[in-house]
């Protein structure tokens, strides 16, 4: 059985191959493409050629948004598509782009089953006063307005691949308590108790929560009507102000690359990468509170995985919630590594973030289902 999963962001995709080894699932192939116009299908095409994937047995397809009726992995068909398209609007940059590829993958792959998964089902059981904005409840309910959260594939993978690490030791399948972190150009943290989602950083859209490469996060929304009076902006333009001219970038006024601000002597650059650490190390004491306590935080995602200063300041002072790194482990990092010190009471892990797997994981067991039926 081969599997092809198709991960599309708002600017790139990546294509990876697995095939069924038994009880396990082996990488076969894998490529990232920058989406600058080229097809979908000659893509796929190309990458089929090119590793020699002959027979395709279904495909996965990560969307972003499933709102609130889309809460689980599902086959695609008109309706699950019919969906996918109607939430376009919450999701711009992302579920159209999906789509586009869902229907280039049928025209490739005619007959082959297609599986969408969902990056906000992770978040779907999200307790009620966690999902829950405090605006009028029949505005609300007109328009589906509620915390959706988003990166659930990247904090689902980072989950498992800790309880992977676990296996074995004293702790049983119970009382896990995992704060991780998705920490990119987007970047998302996610409080989860026994495999299950108790509240995250993003809400209704991915603007939502921590300090971003380009991406404001949470402000006050008075500041937005201020700025609508006062620079008579339109909503198109503060969507792009927020979404593409905030964060690092806009505190810097230089970059939203982390690693070209810290190594910049400029003051507005050490005050973007300290406001940054000092957004995350808030949500991470918040998240301590609504879990009531933690056995690990988890660093994924590009930052998180490769830029040991930013976790090192992000962690700074926080020894007495039991929260302590070690400095050579930290910086020595290659890979999934634990890089807390012997006396920190909760573990500190890096791990890489791997989307596709997830995808074939969710792919297999819904044609599996299928086929009990």
């Amino acid at each position: 059985m081969t599997i092809l999963t198709i991960n599309t962001g708002s600017s790139s995709v990546r294509l990876v191959a697995f095939v069924r080894n038994g009880d396990t699932l082996k990488e076969l192939a894998g490529v990232r493409h920058d989406l600058s116009g080229r097809e979908p299908r000659i893509m796929l095409k190309e990458f089929m050629q090119t590793h020699g994937l002959k027979e395709i047995s279904v495909v996965a397809h990560r969307v972003v948004h499933g709102g609130a009726t889309l809460i689980a992995s599902r086959r695609l068909d008109q309706e699950v598509e019919r969906e996918i398209e109607h939430l376009a609007p919450l999701a711009p940059l992302h579920n159209p782009v999906a789509l586009h590829w869902i229907r280039s993958a049928r025209e490739v792959l005619a007959g082959v089953a297609q599986v969408a998964v969902f990056d906000t089902a992770f978040f779907a059981a999200l307790p009620e006063p966690a999902r829950t904005y405090a605006i009028p409840h029949a505005l609300a309910e007109r328009h589906g307005l509620r915390r959706y959260g988003f990166h659930g594939l990247a904090h689902q993978a980072m989950w498992r691949s800790w309880r992977e690490s676990q296996s074995g030791g004293p702790r049983g399948e119970r009382g896990s308590r995992v704060i991780s972190m998705q920490l990119g150009a987007g970047c998302s943290i996610t409080a989860v108790e026994d495999g299950l989602a108790r509240d995250t950083s993003m809400g209704f859209s991915p603007l939502e929560g921590l300090m971003m490469a380009t991406r404001s996060g949470d402000i006050d929304p008075g500041l937005i009507t201020f700025l609508q009076r006062q620079e008579n902006l339109v909503p198109e333009q503060v969507d792009q102000l927020l979404n593409q001219r905030s964060g690092l970038l806009g505190v810097s006024g230089i970059s939203g690359d982390m690693h070209e601000l810290l190594k910049s002597d400029d003051e507005r650059a050490r005050l973007a990468v300290d406001s940054y650490c000092y957004r995350v190390r808030k949500y991470i004491g918040a998240y301590l509170a609504v879990l009531g306590g933690a056995e690990a935080i988890v660093f994924g995602g590009g930052v998180g995985e490769n830029v040991p200063a930013v976790r090192e300041k992000i962690l700074a002072g926080m020894q007495w919630c039991g929260v302590e790194i070690d400095p050579e482990k930290n910086f020595g990092s290659n890979g999934t590594s634990l890089i807390s010190s012997q006396t920190s009471r909760v573990e500190v892990w890096v791990i890489p973030v791997n989307e596709a797997i997830i995808l074939a994981r969710e792919a297999d067991v819904v044609m599996a289902e299928e086929n009990k039926n």
